[in-house]
Order: C-alpha cells, then sequence, then structure tokens
C-alpha cells in the first residue's frame, strides 16, 4: 500500500497536481505578510506570527528575497513583543540583524536598532535601550525619515517616562506629534498627544493635558479602525479618569469623557474581533463603574472583560479582571464568591509573572513591582484571615489561617523572582522543608502588614496561632523607619524608643503563646519594610530581644532548607580585601579576621591581588568547599544588576557569585554557609534588602550571615571572628545560637554595647 502511495504522489508532482495542491496549502508569501499585517491591525498576534512565521520560512527558501525576508523578521518581533514573549522577539531581531549588510536598503538597520531599544526598554535595561533609541534616532533624522522619526521620538518619550524624566519625555512626545502631524501619520500624532497628556500629570501641567487629549480623541474618531486605535483610546480614557482628582470643578465633563473614550475603544474593538481589545476596554470601564461606586454595573462589565480575556487567551489581562471582580464581590458583600475571584486571578499571576510586571511597568513606570501586583495577594489574605474568624471548628480555622499564609508566601516567591529575573528561586524552593516540622525549640513568626492591621501568624510545633495587633502597614512602617534611622547614630540613644515600640507590637501580643514551651529561637519572615531592620535589637524596657531568643531571618517559609550545619568537617575558603581598590576604602583588619578563621577551620585564604574572580572560580570548581566567607565590601541596591560583592579585579554581581558558587548546589553536599562581613543596604530600601534577604537562595547556599549597614573595620571583624569562635564551640546548639552569643558579648562589652555595633547582622535561611 506504501508503495502505491508514493508512485501517485509521484504521478501527481509530474503532472503538476502536487503544486497546484501545495499551493492551495501554502498561500503565496505577499499573501502571508498581508495577512499577518490584517492579523496584527486587529489584534490577533497569534495570528500574525503564524502569518509572518510561515512567510520567514517561504523568503528563506528564495534565495533572492533576504531583504523581504529581514523585514518579515522585524514584523515578527513586534507581533512577539505584542504577545509579552521579549526573548522570543530579541532572537527574531537577531536573526534580522544577521542577515544585514552595507549595500542594504538603509532603513533597515535603522528599524532593528529601534526595535532593539523598545525590547530593552521592556527588559528593564534601560542604559541599553537609551543607546539603541539614540543612535536609531540620529540615523533617522539623517536619513530623513519623518514616520520613523516620530516613531522612534515617542518611544525615547516612553523611556524617559518610565525613568521618571518627564520634562524629557514631554519634549519627545511633543516633537514626535508635531513630526507625525507633518507627514501626516495620525494615529502615531494622536498616541504621541496622549502620551503628552498623561506625562502633564505628574509635572503638574494639568491645565495643558485636557486640551491634549481632546485634540488626540479628534484624531483617533477619524481613522480606520486598528488595535492600535483602541489602545491609545484606553489610554486617553484613563488619562482623562486621572484628571479628575486634580481639576475638581471639571469632574463631570472629565468623567464622561473618560467613559466615551473607553466606549470607542469597546465598540472599535467589538467591531474588530479583537479579543484582547475588547477585554482591556470593558474592563477599564468596569474600573470606572467601580471608581464611581456602582459595583453592581461594574461587575457585569467586568465578567464580560473576563469573558473576553478568556477567549484571547490573554492572563496578562484576565488577573486583573478577576481581581477587579475580588474587589466588587466584597464591595457587595460576597466574599465566598470574592475569594474565588481572588484565587483565579492569583493563578493568572503566576503563570505568567515576569510579563506581567513588564506590562504593568509601562502603565506605572515608578511602580515596583509589589506595588503593582502585590495587592491581589493581600487582599486575598485579609479576606481569608477575616473568614477565619468566623470558622468555630479549630480545624477549618486552621486551614484557613495556613491558605492565607501561603498566599503571601505566594508573593514573596513571585518578589524575589522579580528581582533576581532567574529560576534561583525556584531552584530554592524545590528542596525547602516545611518549618515547623523541623525544630521544637523554634517558633516560626510570620507577620502580615495590612492596611488596617498587622496580622502576625506564629507557627509553634503544637500549631498555628493568630495575633491582631490594630496598627496599620503605613503607622508600622513609619516605625520602622525612624528605628532604622537611630540605630545607625551610635552617639544617640533615640532608637531606644522606636525599639520598645516596636517590640510592643510585634514581640508582646505573641510572647505569652510559647510560655513555658520551651522556645529559644525565633525564626522571622519579614515583609516589606521589617527587611530593613534587625528584630535582635527590639527592647521589651529591660533587656534586648536577642538576650532572651536566637534570632534568625528567612524571606519565606517555602525557601529555607533547614539541615544542621556539619561543624566538624567545615572546608572553609575565605577571601577577604585590606587595601583600598575600586574607590572603596581599606579594611586593614581584614587581615587578622581571616588570619584567626583560618586558625580554627583551616582552608583556603585568598588576600587582596589572590581575590581575583577567575581564582574564586577554580578554588569552588576544584575544591568541595562548604562555607564561604568574603571579608569585603558589599552593596546590595533596589536593582539585583547593580548590586555586587567587591572582589580585587572587580564587582562580582548577584549573576556573577551564583555562577561560581552555583556550581557546588548540585553536589550531595551543597555550600552549607555564605558570610559577608562588610556589605550595606540603603536605609528605606525594602527592593533592597529584598536582595539582602535572598543573597543565599542566589548564592545556592542554605543559609547566609550578612550585615544590614557597614561598621567599622575593627568592630565587623571582631563580631564575626567571635561568631566562628562560638560556631567552633561544641556547647552551642546552632548557627543561630553562634550568632546570638558573639551579639551579646559585644552587647555586653561597653564599647560595643550600641545595637548599632552588633545589631546590623543578621543570619538568613537556615539557622540550624
Amino acid at each position: 500500500m506504501t508503495r502505491i502511495i508514493l508512485v501517485m504522489l509521484s504521478l501527481w508532482l509530474c503532472l503538476g497536481i502536487g503544486a497546484d495542491l501545495y499551493a492551495k496549502e501554502a498561500p503565496p508569501v505577499n499573501q502571508l505578510m498581508k495577512d499577518g499585517s490584517e492579523a496584527y491591525r486587529h489584534g490577533d498576534f497569534e495570528q500574525a506570527v503564524e502569518r509572518w512565521t510561515q512567510a520567514v520560512a517561504a523568503y528563506e527558501r528564495s534565495s533572492g528575497a533576504r531583504q523581504d525576508r529581514i523585514d518579515a523578521l522585524i514584523r515578527l518581533s513586534e507581533a512577539y513583543q505584542s504577545l509579552g514573549r521579549y526573548r522570543t522577539a530579541a532572537i527574531q531581531l537577531d536573526q534580522a540583524k544577521a542577515l544585514v549588510t552595507d549595500r542594504d536598503d538603509s532603513l533597515l538597520p535603522v528599524r532593528i536598532l529601534w526595535r532593539t531599544g523598545r525590547l530593552y526598554h521592556l527588559a528593564g535595561q534601560h542604559a541599553e535601550a537609551e543607546r539603541s533609541l539614540q543612535e536609531s534616532l540620529r540615523l533617522a533624522k539623517a536619513l530623513p525619515q519623518a514616520s520613523l522619526t516620530a516613531a522612534i521620538l515617542n518611544d525615547v518619550g516612553n523611556l524617559a517616562a518610565t525613568e521618571g524624566k518627564f520634562a524629557d519625555a514631554l519634549a519627545a512626545y511633543t516633537e514626535s506629534s508635531q513630526t507625525a502631524q507633518a507627514v501626516p501619520a495620525k494615529l502615531l500624532a494622536a498616541t504621541s498627544l496622549v502620551n503628552a497628556a498623561r506625562v502633564s500629570l505628574p509635572l503638574k501641567q494639568y491645565g495643558e493635558s485636557q486640551p491634549r487629549l481632546d485634540q488626540a480623541v479628534d484624531i483617533l474618531r477619524g481613522l480606520e479602525p486598528s488595535h492600535e486605535q483602541i489602545s491609545v483610546f484606553i489610554t486617553a480614557g484613563l488619562t482623562y479618569a486621572k484628571l479628575r482628582p486634580v481639576l475638581v470643578d471639571q469632574n463631570r465633563e472629565l468623567t464622561l469623557a473618560s467613559f466615551k473614550a473607553l466606549h470607542d475603544a469597546a465598540r472599535i474593538a467589538d467591531q474588530l474581533g479583537d479579543r484582547r481589545g475588547s477585554s482591556f476596554a470593558w474592563g477599564y470601564l468596569g474600573k470606572l463603574y467601580e471608581d464611581e461606586r456602582r459595583y453592581t454595573e461594574a461587575l457585569d462589565v467586568t465578567r464580560h472583560a473576563i469573558l473576553m480575556s478568556r477567549e484571547a487567551a490573554a492572563p496578562e489581562a484576565l488577573y486583573r479582571w478577576h481581581w477587579q471582580a475580588g474587589r466588587l464581590l466584597k464591595a457587595l458583600k460576597r466574599p465566598g464568591e470574592a475569594i474565588s475571584a481572588y484565587r483565579q486571578s492569583i493563578i493568572a499571576v503566576q503563570s505568567i509573572r515576569q510579563e506581567v510586571s513588564a506590562a504593568v511597568a509601562e502603565d506605572q513606570p515608578d511602580a515596583s513591582f509589589r506595588e503593582t501586583v502585590g495587592g491581589v495577594y493581600f487582599e486575598l489574605a485579609d479576606l481569608l484571615l477575616q473568614g477565619s474568624d468566623e470558622k468555630a471548628d479549630p480545624q477549618h480555622r486552621e486551614a484557613a489561617l495556613r491558605e492565607a499564609r501561603d498566599t503571601v508566601e505566594l508573593f514573596k516567591v513571585a518578589e524575589l523572582q522579580d528581582y533576581f529575573q532567574d529560576d534561583c528561586v525556584q531552584a530554592a524552593k524545590s528542596h525547602a522543608t516545611g518549618l515547623e516540622q523541623v525544630s521544637k525549640t523554634a517558633a516560626v513568626i510570620y507577620p502580615i502588614m495590612l492596611q488596617d492591621r498587622l496580622e502576625i501568624l506564629v507557627s509553634l510545633p503544637s500549631g498555628m496561632v493568630r495575633k491582631t495587633v490594630p496598627i496599620g502597614a503605613e503607622a508600622l512602617t513609619e516605625e520602622i523607619r525612624a528605628f532604622r534611622n537611630f540605630l545607625e547614630k551610635r552617639s544617640t540613644r533615640q532608637y531606644l524608643s522606636h525599639a520598645k515600640t516596636l517590640y510592643g507590637w510585634l514581640i508582646e501580643p505573641i510572647e505569652p503563646l510559647w510560655a513555658d514551651a520551651g522556645i529559644d529561637t525565633l525564626v522571622i519572615v519579614p515583609d516589606g519594610a521589617l527587611r530593613t531592620i534587625p528584630l535582635a535589637a527590639l527592647h521589651d524596657g529591660t533587656q534586648f530581644l536577642i538576650k532572651k531568643y536566637a534570632v534568625a531571618t528567612t524571606p519565606g517559609v517555602t525557601l529555607t532548607n533547614p539541615r544542621p550545619l556539619d561543624r566538624k568537617s567545615i572546608k572553609l575558603l575565605s577571601v577577604g580585601i585590606t587595601e583600598a581598590v575600586q574607590d572603596f576604602p581599606a579594611l586593614p583588619h581584614v587581615s587578622r579576621e581571616l588570619e584567626t578563621i583560618h586558625q580554627l577551620y583551616g582552608g583556603t585564604s585568598l588576600l587582596n591581588k589572590q581575590f581575583m574572580m577567575s581564582r574564586v572560580e577554580e578554588e569552588l570548581k576544584t575544591h568541595p568547599y562548604s562555607v564561604m566567607h568574603i571579608a569585603s565590601h558589599g552593596q546590595f541596591q533596589s536593582d539585583s544588576n547593580e548590586t555586587f560583592l567587591l572582589a580585587y579585579d572587580g564587582k562580582m554581581t548577584m549573576d556573577r557569585l551564583e555562577e561560581y558558587v552555583g556550581m557546588l548546589r548540585f553536589r550531595e553536599e551543597p555550600l552549607a554557609l555564605i558570610t559577608l562581613s562588610a556589605c550595606e543596604t540603603a536605609a528605606g530600601d525594602d527592593r533592597a534588602a529584598l536582595g539582602l534577604a535572598g543573597v543565599a537562595i542566589k548564592a545556592g547556599a542554605r543559609s547566609a550571615l550578612a550585615s544590614l549597614w557597614f561598621l567599622d573595620d575593627q568592630a565587623s571583624s571582631q563580631l564575626v571572628t567571635e561568631f566562628y569562635q562560638q560556631l567552633h564551640n561544641d556547647s552551642v546548639s546552632s548557627t543561630a545560637m553562634a550568632l546570638q552569643r558573639a551579639q551579646i558579648k559585644f552587647l555586653d562589652n561597653p564599647e560595643y554595647s550600641h545595637p548599632a555595633y552588633w545589631a546590623a547582622f543578621l543570619l538568613l535561611n537556615n539557622w540550624l
């Protein structure tokens, strides 16, 4: 039978029948490009990807169609970008760039450079985006190409707005709209006008914002329907709404203008069959109804937006509208349905965390991941905690408490992933152990900072207990900031009143829970601003917390792998710098620090010129170290790319640290402890503290010892040395106890009794 089929195929091909069939199955390449453009205009990006992918393949088979292939690759990249698949989009641009020659149409390299700049922007690589966009702008103006120049100027404005350079953004948008109107390129002109109106708000140019919106909307209403037109109408509608609080006398007029713009967007989206555009248009209309407290109407519109999101397979929209439905159902006193909506929102967020982060950054350029999507997690936790009050059955009550904690835990994991922008957090999570089962003498304290109160969940060997403190997140954060500020000032004891206040809020309500339970260690899972302070320095009016308990910190209960440190067979790699290098001051006491630690544990020491990054890599490749000690400057910043540890020959970024130390992750015994004895984190910078909290995870180590602020060289060296000496003592039962004893020894020394000297060091993750 197979032989007959092959003969028939041969006959068809000889008679040209096969060619006819192929022609019917695969449209001409020009038609593929046209179909892709039409799909893109209608917001059907998946279809655009399919058609343009086929076109690229067809051009590849045609030896004389290289420039057409480049054009198709650029368009394919744009479609992938619209789907939020930025890495794939970048691959298409790289392929296009590799095909360009000096003899090609001069527009092609400019378009590639411009699109590359846009992708850099979306990836948060602002310096690279600036270089690419400015160079493409220079080349476009030199050609000259007015339409392309106007488009690039609009993206230059977008980048400036993201960086908070609103005056620069306004200048770029204004030049873009003027250039586009002269072409004329009406849709681009309207886009730049709306963007100019948007950045007029932070510049407090409210009177200029509304006329720009009015002009843009007038242009939009005379254009052929398209997905881009829908997007601009939506942005215009949202900007009209944002003007209402500042132009109070025009509230009614602005509300009506906002409704009209969003209705126009929804009407055009439905007309085009653009499900994604329809989802956003109807969803934002629902938000407008929500703002007007018309909750029932808002819920109806929001449910339509959810339906459109599902049909469009657009989880980046779906999470927003499920979240919105949750808020509306909560306002309508339907908590059970609200909880279900919130759960569905979180499922959508978890599936596309990186895409959500990038997409939201475009709407709220100055907002952090916490500020943009954190609310959905904490609002669900809030509802679950409130619901636990009504559950008389202790088993059901504890289940509700655990779900509330697990919901916040999901956010903590996502936030760390967003900070590090890689999979190191998931790798840590796969090895984690439930903390409650590990130690019978440790209490795990899980504070949840809500808008109107502080909830504290305490996991004890006997189960989980909840305590509520009537202090909202804003007031708690303000107290934390003051405490941290005074804590570093060695000449004053102004920190003490704040230490007592925070003790009264965070520890005093829960301390009776473990009375007579033999608890000697507190494992704290801090959130937000709580990451920026050492809880060991809280004070009960008589003594510091560290006098009563060993204290450890972990970024999440699902991110810790608590196993006792094998102190009998420690294999130590210690590295450090005593000299002034790369504009950082000398650390003369480091040599004594490394010498003392070496006397205790042996191992390898690399000092100054020996502490080269290549040498560290070589050592970690060839020797099974269990502890790595780094006595050098380190800085934790809001951006993980700017966080580093100082080696003699350069700055060791977190990615480089992961690359080196991560080699040990796959051994039977990965790195047990990494110590950073001279690092600092900016006071009041919660996101920078997030980097510190996750340093053990990033390094692939079970635990880390690191400082929140930079001590003087002598004090830091002495405290760390004392920690290692206590760790060497057989009577000390855990790593947390070793740090506790070292800190108490400092506290009892009049020269170092101020917490500025001893409280900076945190034990992160595994405390055993």
